[in-house]
């Protein structure tokens, strides 16, 4: 028999890969700078970007923009060891021109950009003018900083971007007869020949699987059966979720699972792996 639908294999996370030097986690490639990356991006007061008195105010705009990204940053006098990114900028007739910079810890430079002209008459006020053009700035601030950590991914040969990803099933509970144990151990021979890792070691784990299953009486003497996978990733942050609905006879998933319990893990690894390689940044001609 064949269990479906795949309701959802979607990503809930937009970080890009992992590790992620700037979303919380230098991982290893941080062994490929001379001093490692910190979790915050810090954001020093632009003192060479024609602000004048507002220039800590307008680092505290771009740290806030870049927060709502979900990008940890701070404003504030950066350490020797800290990501950086330092704000300049040069008057062009009546407008201003910003530029972004972004220092790592080696104090070498990984990537800039030009921001939007502002109107120099506001540009060094404090104000909507100001917290509008931080705003503008911060997807393309985003994007430097996703391309960075992407080289940074490429070039680590310990990165998820080099090796399969390490899955730890946490397991399943709620499934009447032998479900839990059944759907498990099938879906831990399935997600291997997908190219996904499974380890026993949940310390060694870049990603957590763990299942639901749920009952209800249907119609016609059935029962809907509702299994939810939900992917975790090494810091226990939900990354993506899959669901199964299906119509079962009862005595199909009692006492035992079997075939039903095959299909439906063969079903839902396709899912859970595509949940995973979504957020590896392993999608098709990426």
């Amino acid at each position: 028999m064949r269990f479906l639908p795949l309701l959802a294999a979607f990503l809930l996370t937009a970080c890009g890969t992992l590790p992620e030097p700037f979303y919380g986690n230098p991982g290893p490639a941080a062994e490929k700078l001379a001093i490692p990356p910190t979790p915050v991006l810090i954001i020093p007061t632009p003192n060479a970007a024609l602000l004048g008195d507002s220039a800590q105010n307008y680092a505290q705009n771009l740290a806030t923009a870049l927060a709502a990204k979900g990008i940890p940053a701070i404003a504030g006098p950066a350490q020797p060891a800290q990501w950086r990114l330092v704000t300049t900028a040069a008057l062009a007739g009546d407008s201003v021109i910003p530029h972004y910079t972004l220092i790592g810890p080696d104090q070498k430079t990984y990537g800039d950009i030009t921001g939007t002209p502002a109107d120099a008459a506001t540009w060094g006020q404090a104000g909507p003018a100001q917290n509008l053009q931080a705003a503008e700035d911060t997807p393309a601030l985003e994007n430097l900083l996703n391309t960075v950590n992407a080289r940074i991914q490429g070039a680590d040969p310990n990165s998820l971007e080099n090796r399969p990803a390490r899955l730890f099933v946490t397991g399943v509970t709620g499934a009447p007869g032998d479900g839990d144990l059944s759907l498990a151990r099938n879906l831990t021979e399935d997600l291997p020949k997908l190219g996904d890792d499974i380890t026993t070691n949940p310390q060694n784990a870049d990603f957590f699987v763990t299942g639901t299953v749920t009952t209800a009486p249907d119609a016609n003497n059935q029962l809907l059966v509702t299994l939810t996978w939900k992917v975790f990733d090494a810091r226990h942050q939900s990354i993506g979720q899959v669901s199964q609905l299906h119509d079962l006879d009862p005595s199909d998933i009692s006492p035992y699972w079997g075939d039903v319990a095959a299909a439906a893990a063969t079903e839902a690894a396709g899912g859970i792996h595509t949940v995973i390689s979504n957020a590896t940044l392993h999608r098709p001609g990426a």
